[in-house]
């Protein structure tokens, strides 16, 4: 797999949907729970996301999957969704009793959301970092 982006040398890369309303509301979450910096973001319409999407099997034309890059490791849905929280750290690690649900119940409620998001939430443009920010986009 050469996707050409690194997720190793400066943390885990969350690829988002750069124009979903939920999703840019995701990104600012974790920017602001996130205070060690350690999650960086690539928007799937961007070329670092297209290319994170495509090295992880997953078609960059159709945004429906959530990716969490750690490594050479890689998650999707609800799967990366808990990761995520989990390694915010604190009390996001009580995440992990997502678990108990198995991915069979959890994934299907996550695609659901992700199908009808535009219409549930609407679009937006990209999300724009601040000066702050901007070293953690790729």
């Amino acid at each position: 797999m050469t996707t050409g982006v690194s997720s190793s040398a400066n943390g885990p890369v969350i690829v988002f949907d750069g124009i979903c309303v939920l999703c840019n509301g995701w990104v600012r979450f974790l920017l602001k729970q996130d205070r060690v910096g350690r999650y960086r973001f690539a928007a799937m319409q961007s070329d670092a996301g297209r290319a994170l999407l495509a090295g992880h099997g997953l078609d960059p034309d159709d945004p429906a999957s959530f990716l969490l890059v750690e490594g050479d490791d890689a998650w999707t849905d609800s799967d990366a969704i808990q990761r995520v929280l989990i390694g915010l750290g604190g009390a996001w690690r009580l995440a992990g009793v997502m678990a108990v649900v198995p991915r069979v119940v959890r994934d299907p409620l996550y695609r659901s959301v992700a199908r009808n998001r535009y219409r549930w939430f609407g679009t937006t443009e990209c999300h724009v970092p601040t000066d702050e920010e901007r070293a953690r986009f790729l």
